[in-house]
């Protein structure tokens, strides 16, 4: 019975809370980052709009800035042709295979005066982290076939 009692305790112990892995990823992806580029899988030129919000060139060169002792952000749009100014989102990683080091990092806008989330995620691959640069995928579906966004970043 002790034994028995002893396992579920461990089980609990390491159920409960972030992998080493998704710890290590926070403390990676706090900061301050600059969105580079923005490119397709696919040549052409396409009339995206990234969550929900702009395109594609108001995207580029946006600061993001991360809190991910409380899973917060904001990202910056500075481009002056674009309706600039400050968003507010909330992240989740969540950890998909410890073995690739491959994640789904979702993330909710939420309006800004009381933080509350919208109704509306966004799932992306978190393809590469590192101290000094991010790479989020995201894959649809476009006329039937797969159609792939990557999003470079660069830390401050």
């Amino acid at each position: 019975m002790k034994k028995i009692v002893l396992i579920l305790l461990a089980i609990g112990l390491f159920g409960c809370g972030s992998s080493k892995t998704v710890r290590d990823s926070k403390t990676a992806i706090k900061g301050n980052w600059t969105l580079n580029s923005i490119t397709y899988n696919k040549a052409g030129k396409y009339n995206v709009t990234l969550l929900n919000d702009t395109s594609k060139d108001c995207f580029e060169g946006s600061a993001w800035q991360f809190i991910p002792n409380n899973n917060t952000g904001t990202y910056t749009i500075n481009e002056t042709s674009c309706s600039t100014g400050v968003r507010n989102f909330v992240f989740t990683i969540q950890e998909v295979n410890a073995e690739t080091g491959l994640y789904d990092f979702l993330l909710k806008p939420t309006n800004e005066k009381n933080k509350s989330e919208t109704n509306q995620g966004f799932r992306f691959s978190l393809k590469a982290l590192s101290e000094t640069s991010m790479l989020w995928q995201q894959t649809s579906m476009v006329d039937g076939q797969q159609f792939v966004i990557n999003m470079n970043f660069n830390k401050l």
